[in-house]
């Protein structure tokens, strides 16, 4: 494919390029199975990206470059590139995908926007396909697409990208980031597993990583509700029984669990009817082991309501983990469009193509030596009632990553960062916003930076979210958030809404581990 062109459309703006060569001339590069589809210049005040209303504020002038790759017979994996025609900071920032992808990532907090607008060249990708996040139609009989999901997409990407960034230039990036959460989190372990050469510094949010064995876990959510459903209206009070059991016991109420992995409510648990108290012990518990396959972590308890809640991913109806399985068994697994995730035996484990897509699809990997030896670093985190993805599966992975490499060559270069009350990507009632993107203050990204390139080592975060105490004029709360397995304590005295009122400290109990 290399050489083929399609009609390109130029549109020149009065900005010189910083270094090298112009954004048209970039067209006429040759790319390894590549297709250059567009390439022209920007304004960025005037820019409106697809989908969008208005331009993103704060966007400079820049070169946008969209092309097409093609690196098997069934490839069709559509890529974009923005390059800063002024101001560029020297780097390269990667832009990931949620649920199953489809679209390119325009964001303004976590996409090209966010990114362009703090500097960095940047790039994204739909992995090869379009559709809505939720839609896995296009896996059907289409293999090749399964593995340019999985992680060929992205890779060949940041390949493609670093090239013309450097051509941009004049010069190669000087670091490469690369920041995703969700699916975007399993890409970004993807890469550090599988390419350790694409990206200096990852972080990697609640990350899909156990992709297939994730889905069968919401499978087995789904049969336990079909028999005995918890009505949307009782998960407030599941949640208020649940902070009156757990919250309490840690020795500061402020509507939220530390650990919750470490909760184990009773008293709510025997209020409920027998049924529902049986379905609530499954979704909390997980996914037994099955078929070689060991048990998958289940959903800790504590904020199971609000927008981003259980209601839309856990109990529905029609929730996100029912509509996430149906379409990964019927177009992933069995090539099947009619088949009922209710009939799926979730005690077969690698029987139903399980062993053969892990392969493509998980991130699951516990031994970083390439990434670790070239100097990368890498930030996990995860929000503590998370309803789409179990936390506790995040804190299993890095903990096989401390056993596999060793506890003291794990810490020399990665980090896991716990969010109490934090739902999925954000929201809830804890603290939820640390700028894992680059966004608003930018703490856990800017601490990447410069535990990467001054080697600085991030010994916590500082999150924000709503304020729990509001008799003070605070409407929201600062928290340290702590590198695993340490948690933020409170000193004792202070505003329980300020993070100097706490420190960093080893749990008086740990949970399972």
């Amino acid at each position: 494919m290399s050489g083929m062109m399609k009609p390109v459309v130029f549109s020149m703006l009065a900005v010189a390029p910083l270094f090298g060569a112009s954004c048209e001339s970039l067209a006429s590069l040759s790319l390894p199975a590549a297709i250059f589809t567009d390439v022209h210049e920007e304004r960025g005040s005037n820019f409106i990206p697809p989908g969008e209303k208005v331009p993103p504020p704060g966007l400079p002038d820049f070169c946008r470059v969209q092309a097409t790759l093609h690196p098997s017979a069934d490839s069709n994996i559509k890529i974009e590139i923005w390059l800063p025609l002024t101001a560029w900071n020297g780097k390269f920032q990667g832009v990931g995908n949620g649920g199953f992808a489809g679209t390119l990532n325009y964001s303004a907090a976590s996409g090209l926007a966010g990114a362009l607008r703090h500097g960095y060249a940047t790039a994204t990708t739909d992995t090869g396909h379009s559709g809505t996040s939720g839609d896995a139609a296009w896996a059907l009989d289409h293999p090749e697409k399964i593995i340019d999901y999985g992680s060929r997409a992205i890779h060949l990407m940041t390949e493609r990208a670093k090239t013309l960034t450097e051509s941009f230039y004049g010069k190669p990036p000087s670091h490469a980031y690369f920041s995703s959460c969700s699916n975007g989190g399993r890409q970004a372990l993807m890469e550090a597993q599988r390419f350790p050469e694409d990206y200096d510094g990852i972080i990697a949010g609640a990350p899909a990583n156990n992709f297939t064995t994730l889905m069968a876990a919401f499978a087995w959510n789904q049969q336990a509700l079909a028999k005995a459903p918890i009505a949307p209206e009782k998960l407030a009070t599941i949640e208020s029984a649940v902070l009156k059991e757990c919250d309490v016991s840690e020795g500061l109420a402020d509507g939220m669990i530390d650990r919750p992995d470490s909760c184990h409510p009773k008293a709510m648990l025997k209020a409920l009817p027998k049924d529902e108290a049986d379905t609530l012990r499954k979704i909390y518990s997980g996914l037994p082991a099955a078929g070689g396959r060991s048990n998958f972590d289940g959903f800790p308890p504590g904020a199971e309501t609000g927008p981003g809640g259980w209601r839309p991913w856990i109990t529905g109806p029609k929730s996100a983990q029912e509509m996430f399985a149906t379409n990964f068994f019927r177009f992933v697994v069995f090539n099947d469009p009619a088949f009922d995730i209710q009939k799926l035996d979730t005690t077969r484990g690698p029987a139903n193509r399980e062993d053969e897509l892990a392969t493509i699809l998980n991130a699951t990997d516990p031994r970083l030596d390439r990434f670790h030896d070239r100097g990368g670093r890498l930030i996990l985190y995860h929000g503590w009632n998370d309803p789409a993805i179990p936390a506790p599966a995040t804190v299993r992975y890095y903990m096989q990553l401390q056993r596999t490499m060793g506890e003291q060559t794990a810490e020399n270069f990665s980090r896991l960062y716990m969010a109490p009350g934090m739902q999925h990507c954000g929201g809830g009632p804890g603290v939820n916003s640390f700028g894992a993107y680059g966004e608003g203050n930018a703490e856990m990204f800017s601490a990447l930076e410069r535990w990467v390139e001054k080697g600085e080592v991030p010994n916590q975060i500082i999150a924000s979210g709503p304020a729990f105490d509001t008799k003070t004029a605070t409407q929201r709360r600062t928290r340290p958030l702590c590198p695993y397995p340490r948690i933020a304590k409170y000193r004792g005295k202070g505003d329980i809404n300020s993070a100097s009122a706490f420190e960093c400290a080893l749990p008086t109990e740990h949970g399972k581990e």
